[in-house]
């Protein structure tokens, strides 16, 4: 085996989890926790001043590029992160990420327009990719897959505090100081994140090869905003028909076809189409694409519910999700621990993402008149499916790639997830808004309506309509909630259906960052490779290869079998 050399001539530090004590692991779990905390808060936290942000600054019609600039930033900006910190190392990128975001967190909140908002949630959501995908990736350098359970479910802990604090904090700060600390917010704990992360992340992270594949970034990063623009603008800023929509499907295909004619030939892919033939990367790809789709699509309408049809304040309704936060931070620890614990994962996103359509069903049948008991217990159902599957899905594709390729493979994983997520929110609010003028219509009987009232209406203005009108308005909008969860339930079934086609590769315990070393007996996590049965129990070696995946250590599959050296 030849001995890898990075581009100074120095010995490369070998593949692989680091060796730390736990006390260094669980300081960097936190470290990479503040940074998730920033990102993860800002994809909620402005849901709740969005009405006060456009009072001031104008642009109503613009309001959804708020968010949608912040979340196509992140997006597309993935798989770049990734490869960057495969190459040169994660820590730099971490940190220059914390950086990126602070700058965009700063300007947000000087800004003077609504365009100069929109410009600088970007730059903030540039900053949030790398965040997001160098915070999961760093846990894969310092922690073997058999024990990165317990540390995921401490992330996914974190995405179900942000889900029902973020709101909640951004109604408190909108209505007790201004909006533009919901974004000035950031500075102190990303400033603290910064330090944290520059005393405790392993420098010594540097990898082989420093070529950076700039066609395939460009290109992917443009396939991928034309499919979001497109899903975002059809239906509501264009008709579904009309030429600028037809123009962003074919420039999105056209941009996609290209990207995977580069990616044959580049030196260092941006996102390696070699990882499309792993059997877990497709499968975790696919999953998260349909999750998000459904997920993030569907629960966005949950504090608009809450606000118009149950008439409570922005506050309340972020106190209201709790069960939701509950749900999804009980199974995300607790798969985790059993994670560690059993060696196997397939289960959770199984009986995950049953219970997330379970609980899409459950929310489909709600009104206005719904007891708050029974929402919140609907809710918990909702929170137990998504615990079990997101973090888990970075755990599977993390144990099944070779760790010259963790950052990559989870930038992909997130990237996908993200798509979906970007997607399933643009066509549930077409959903909704069409459904949502069809019953008010229907159930006011051209009564002359507020021209402001929509999906966007504030508790505020809905207090000052006649109470024949007000009901009306209500019980349209928990019809059209009805509609946007109903619309779900089949996605999420597709969600259920795709986990069966996860594979359950054992996960590995060793440091040395080859599969199938921790086996006890059975199949391993890639099937029999260098060092055989001592190494792993029956079936299971040091290195085994799968020649179905393409994946595996040292012990790759030949052409004579699926069976390495050493057999």
């Amino acid at each position: 085996m030849t001995e890898a050399f990075d581009a100074a001539g120095a010995a490369a530090p070998p593949a692989g989890p680091l060796d730390l004590e736990r006390r260094q692991v669980l300081l960097i779990i936190g470290a990479l926790m503040l940074g998730m905390l920033i990102a993860a808060l800002d994809q909620t936290v402005v849901s709740t001043a969005l009405p006060t942000i456009v009072g001031d600054l104008g642009g109503a019609s613009h309001i959804a590029w708020i968010v949608t600039a912040y979340l196509l930033a992140s997006t597309v900006s993935t798989p770049l992160w990734g490869k960057l910190g495969d190459l040169y190392g994660r820590k730099a990128f971490f940190q220059a990420s914390i950086v990126i975001f602070l700058v965009g967190s700063a300007l947000s909140g000087v800004s003077q327009t609504l365009t100069m908002l929109i410009a600088f949630r970007a730059v903030q959501g540039l900053g949030a990719g790398g965040l997001m995908v160098g915070a999961q990736s760093i846990v894969g350098d310092v922690v073997p897959p058999r024990e990165r359970g317990r540390y995921q479910g401490m992330f996914g802990a974190v995405f179900a505090v942000t889900t029902v604090v973020g709101p909640l904090l951004g109604g408190f700060l909108t209505q007790h100081a201004s909006w533009r600390w919901v974004f000035y917010l950031n500075l102190p704990i990303g400033a603290v994140a910064l330090v944290v992360t520059a005393a405790v992340l392993p420098g010594n992270l540097a990898r082989i090869r420093r070529v950076i594949d700039y066609r395939g970034a460009l290109l992917l990063t443009l396939s991928a905003t034309a499919f979001v623009l497109l899903v975002s603008l059809g239906g509501v800023t264009y008709a579904w028909g009309s030429a600028p929509i037809f123009i962003l499907g074919a420039a999105g295909v056209a941009l996609l076809a290209a990207w995977s004619v580069v990616e044959r030939t580049a030196a260092e892919p941006i996102l390696p189409l070699r990882l499309f033939r792993n059997k877990t990367f497709s499968a975790t790809s696919a999953i998260g694409f349909v999750v998000g789709f459904a997920l993030f699509g569907a629960v966005t309408f949950l504090p608009v519910f809450l606000q118009v049809s149950k008439g409570v304040d922005p506050t309340t309704s972020g106190l209201q999700l709790l069960p939701l936060m509950g749900g999804l931070l009980f199974t995300s620890v607790a798969s985790g621990l059993l994670i560690s614990r059993w060696g196997r994962y397939k289960v959770f996103p199984v009986v995950g993402t049953a219970a997330m359509t379970l609980g899409l069903y459950l929310l489909s049948t709600v009104h206005a008149g719904t007891s708050n008991g029974l929402m919140s217990l609907y809710m918990v159902v909702m929170g137990l499916g998504l615990g079990g599957v997101m973090q888990v899905l970075v755990i599977a594709v993390q144990n099944a790639v070779r760790h010259e390729d963790l950052g990559v493979a989870t930038a992909g994983a997130t990237f996908f997830r993200s798509i979906g997520g970007s997607f399933g929110a643009a066509i549930f609010g077409a959903i909704f808004s069409n459904v949502l003028r069809g019953r008010l219509a229907a159930d006011l009987k051209g009564v002359p309506l507020p021209k402001n009232l929509g999906a966007s209406v504030s508790p505020a203005l809905l207090q000052h309509l006649p109470a024949t009108i007000l009901h009306g308005v209500r019980a349209a909008y928990a019809t059209s909630f009805d509609t946007v969860f109903l619309v779900a339930v089949p996605i999420g079934a597709v969600a259920f259906v795709l986990t069966w086609l996860l594979p359950e590769l054992r996960l590995r315990s060793g440091s040395d960052g080859t599969h199938g070393a921790d086996a006890a007996g059975g199949d391993g996590a890639g099937g029999d490779g260098a060092g055989g049965d001592a190494a792993g129990g029956d079936g299971d070696g040091a290195g085994g290869g799968d020649a179905r995946d393409g994946t595996g250590g040292p012990g790759q599959p030949t052409a004579a079998g699926d069976r390495g050296p050493g057999s």
